[in-house]
């Protein structure tokens, strides 16, 4: 088996306030691997993310305890740049594109952390991304805040691409999108990670969708992690069907919406 590219061990973070966000959080994801964060609102799922990618301090949060290291160094307060530059590129929930600008200038955009490597790279993934997403491709001098959700969903993840991440962080990637964008997204997602090898930490509403594409899975509450394990673990256990994937009984996915 891989060897881990992010480590978390008995993180808590708080919130101004005392409130608590995260607290005593465990969870691995290894090499080249996908894996879920599942859970109700306010569970601590966003709050983990952002903690990961350096965002966290912009929302008045802060790390009271515990590590977090990437590929074996910690990178507890590091700079958020810093972290997109060294390959951790965080997705965030609600798309945030750059509305105003084409989606080839999202694309340019997003080469903000290669540094010099900028010019040579970026033409190699623009392809990458357009022959990914082909509809974006067809509308790349389009504003992309004429985009439908589905669209711009896409062009999110293939900016993220274009920063080269080794370790690819992807927050409700299904929100507000019909079913069948939803499996689409999804699918991208998992091509992603089996032709470049980047490794991917979701959190995602639809535990079923989650754990169909992820290979390894944590549920988390109150900012803890109750219950671990293998997809295929966590779609037969009990717990895991009462709460996220709509009951013993009967047999479809509900959404539980991220934190």
């Amino acid at each position: 088996m891989a060897g881990p590219i992010l480590e978390i061990d008995d993180l808590e973070v708080t919130y101004a306030g005392g409130i608590t966000g995260v607290a005593g959080l465990g969870l691995i994801v290894p090499e080249g691997g996908v894996v879920a964060l599942l859970g109700s609102n306010g569970a601590g799922k966003s709050t983990t993310l952002k903690t990961i990618s350096g965002l966290l301090p912009f929302e008045g949060g802060r790390v009271t305890r515990g590590s977090i290291r990437f590929r074996g160094a910690s990178i507890l307060g590091l700079a958020a740049h810093d972290l997109a530059r060294m390959g951790i590129v965080h997705v965030r929930e609600g798309r945030r594109i750059f509305a105003s600008l084409t989606i080839q200038e999202n694309l340019v955009a997003a080469t903000y952390s290669l540094d010099g490597r900028a010019e040579r790279r970026l033409q190699e993934r623009s392809d990458e991304v357009f022959a990914m997403f082909p509809k974006l491709e067809a509308r790349r001098h389009i504003a992309a805040g004429f985009l439908s959700g589905g669209e711009q969903q896409m062009l999110a993840i293939g900016r993220a691409l274009v920063a080269q991440p080794e370790l690819m962080l992807i927050d409700e990637a299904s929100l507000g999108l019909a079913p069948v964008l939803a499996e689409e997204i999804f699918d991208k997602i998992s091509s992603i990670n089996s032709e470049f090898g980047i490794s991917v930490l979701l959190v995602e509403q639809n535990a079923t969708l989650g754990l169909r594409h992820a290979a390894y899975g944590y549920v988390l509450e109150n900012g803890r992690s109750v219950i671990e394990g293998t997809a295929a673990e966590l779609q037969e256990s009990e717990m895991v069907i009462e709460r996220y994937l709509g009951g013993a009984d009967s047999g479809a996915g509900v959404e539980a919406s991220g934190a």
